[in-house]
């Protein structure tokens, strides 16, 4: 049974029912729905802490998912799950080959951003400021690109460039 049938979550549940309509009248092959399915199934295992088993489902919705843009937001979610775990490098390898599909990810953009500062601020604290100031220059690229794209978004690294005078 798919998962999205078991959830007791009532948002879950009118988000799976106006999914499973969709699927039914758009026009799409067997693999695209077996695909969302999973993807869906994937969501619903992530919001529940579920990780390894959105894992998982992920990675059947990658392999059956042939649209580059819907394989972009399966990466993203991959990669916010190795965020979550702490598993950075991982993380940002997710975030970097979801944007190769769908370079307009702002979110991708911005947790990159969060990585890399994390990074500069985990430099500090070993007393190595060079490495620092790159991992803080990065971020501040990848947080420029993110509010390139949407404006009046992530005020708080906005202040930060501001702040640091890395803005532009």
């Amino acid at each position: 049974m798919s998962r999205s049938r078991i959830n007791g979550n009532f948002i879950d549940k009118t988000f799976s029912i106006v999914a499973n309509i969709l699927l039914r009248i758009i026009p799409t092959t067997s693999g695209e729905k077996e695909a969302f399915v999973y993807y869906r199934d994937g969501m619903s295992a992530q919001s529940e802490g579920n990780y390894a088993e959105a894992l998982q489902n992920y990675y059947e919705a990658m392999r059956l998912e042939i649209d580059p843009y819907d394989r972009s937001y399966i990466l993203y979610n991959i990669g916010l799950i190795h965020t979550r775990n702490g598993e950075h490098t991982k993380a940002l390898e997710y975030y970097f080959r979801a944007l190769e599909r769908n370079p307009f990810l702002p979110q991708a953009f911005n947790n990159m951003a969060v990585i890399c500062h994390y990074r500069g601020e985990q430099a500090i604290r070993q007393g190595d400021s060079e490495i620092a100031e790159a991992w803080f220059d990065q971020a501040a690229e990848y947080w420029k690109q993110a509010l390139a794209l949407t404006p009046g978004n992530y005020i708080e690294a906005q202040n930060w460039l501001k702040i640091t005078r890395r803005f532009e």
